[in-house]
């Protein structure tokens, strides 16, 4: 993509309306446009990030065994009235009728739906386990909508049911949820602590939340400070071992760490008081074991192996994945701008002609250009002819995470610039060998395989 082509509507002052750093970064950036109290467009370089992200989450879904579907934003409200949430919800369901006067709701999450889906085609426990989930729109009609997409009224989901003949089962699956969680949200380049957590309104006793720590955070969290030093990296686990799953649920969950809703004082005081800590939580994704809760509300049973019919044991998986662009920023940012990871950047490099219509640079950042897209990375080239000090304030301010700069007198001895965003270390080498750097940062965050030099 070329600068000069793209929309990308940056803004040179804070809004005023925006009191945390990732909603502040998202509209200086361009990233999105809000529309209505708690409900955003979202721009270009926003999007991209977006479907980053999504992409992912459905990478380490499909590595965990789990199905995607596509469930509608609009549900029956006969639905939610057979498990008896309809009037307990709350006034942040937005409750609607159609034409024909018929009660819907945009739905809020998606236990009732699913369940209905399960229970008109699986009828034999030989059809478990089954894990079923989709990545999809959602409203929930928050009374004081703020902080941008980190707490807005429509917001994408990942959400993740799961299907089991029998409670082990079920605590597997939600076993393998965790650890699925954990990779995804390492691949983002964030640490996400799981904490006891409240069942709040979708139910069940036995849930953790995923929290990211940042001071901008909504929730108390309390952990002993061991948990900070684990990381789950590039182990390889079997999602089908009991034993390999449960053993990563132990690691992640065996010291302590929750939120204000469950925390407890006289548990938290036998933590060594060295290692004892406070701080704000983000979260960015929850996990909950609900048994038999919908199932048996809903009529979702199996035949079991002894002929009997059972309700199945059952699960809910969320991660909020247009909330983890906000968590994303709010973990990585300075005084000039985002600090993208690797693996969630809109673009891969940034590549800055500091002569704009000089034919050698012009044809430089050309050849720089087509051999990156040929690598299969994904450059974003400040073509525009402006001062080199807006074009390095832009980069700085979309935060990509490499920028290559090209200018006449670096290349007259065939150098260019690269910088690392993160670090603001520039190092001067051949176009050649600049490309074969950004080539060996991204291998792995892309699954490329590396070219000769």
């Amino acid at each position: 993509m070329r600068l000069s082509r793209y929309f990308l509507p940056v803004l040179k002052e804070d809004p005023k309306e925006a009191q945390i750093v990732s909603h502040r970064l998202m509209l200086r950036a361009g990233m999105i446009k809000q529309q209505a109290a708690g409900i955003y467009s979202w721009l270009p370089l926003g999007y991209k990030v977006l479907r980053r992200i999504e992409q992912i989450v459905h990478e380490e879904q499909a590595r965990a065994g789990h199905i995607p579907l596509l469930m509608p934003t609009l549900q029956p409200a006969d639905l939610w009235r057979e498990s008896g949430r309809y009037d307990d919800y709350g006034e942040e369901m937005l409750r609607v009728q159609d034409r024909h006067k018929r009660d819907l709701l945009y739905g809020p999450t998606n236990e009732e739906m699913i369940t209905d889906i399960f229970r008109s085609h699986v009828n034999s426990y030989k059809d478990l386990p089954l894990t079923l989930y989709h990545i999809q729109w959602k409203f929930r009609d928050e009374i004081r909508p703020r902080f941008g997409v980190m707490r807005g009224r429509e917001f994408l989901m990942k959400d993740g049911y799961t299907f089991d003949l029998t409670r082990d089962a079920a605590l597997h699956a939600y076993n393998r949820h965790l650890v699925s969680y954990l990779r995804t949200y390492e691949r983002m380049g964030l640490q996400a602590i799981p904490m006891r957590a409240d069942g709040g309104p979708i139910g069940g006793d036995y849930t953790h939340e995923f929290l990211v720590l940042a001071e901008t955070g909504e929730s108390e969290v309390f952990y002993d400070s061991q948990i900070t030093d684990l990381t789950f990296g590039d182990r390889q686990i079997d999602y089908d071992s009991v034993e390999q799953c449960q053993a990563v649920l132990e690691e992640f969950t065996s010291r302590y760490a929750r939120t204000d809703e469950t925390h407890d004082e006289a548990i938290f005081a036998q933590v060594p008081e060295e290692r004892r800590r406070t701080a704000r939580g983000i979260e960015v994704g929850q996990i909950f074991y609900f048994g038999t809760k919908y199932s048996q509300a809903m009529g979702a049973t199996v035949v079991g192996p002894d002929g009997a019919r059972v309700p199945v044991e059952m699960g809910s998986h969320g991660i909020g994945v247009s909330r983890l662009l906000g968590a994303i920023i709010e973990a990585n940012h300075d005084a000039r701008g985002i600090i993208w990871p690797e693996g969630v950047t809109p673009f891969h490099v940034g590549i800055v002609n500091l002569k704009q219509g000089d034919n050698s640079t012009d044809s430089a950042c050309d050849a720089i250009y087509a051999e990156l897209q040929a690598r299969g990375l994904d450059p974003l080239y400040d073509d525009r002819d402006d001062r080199a000090g807006a074009k390095f304030a832009t980069m700085d301010l979309i935060g990509l995470p490499w920028r290559i700069t090209v200018g006449p007198r670096g290349l007259a001895a065939n150098k260019v610039e690269l910088t690392s965003r993160r670090t603001g270390e520039t190092e001067e080498m051949s176009p050649k060998d600049a490309i074969a750097r950004l080539e060996q940062v991204y291998a792995p965050v892309l699954g490329l395989k590396v070219q000769d030099k």
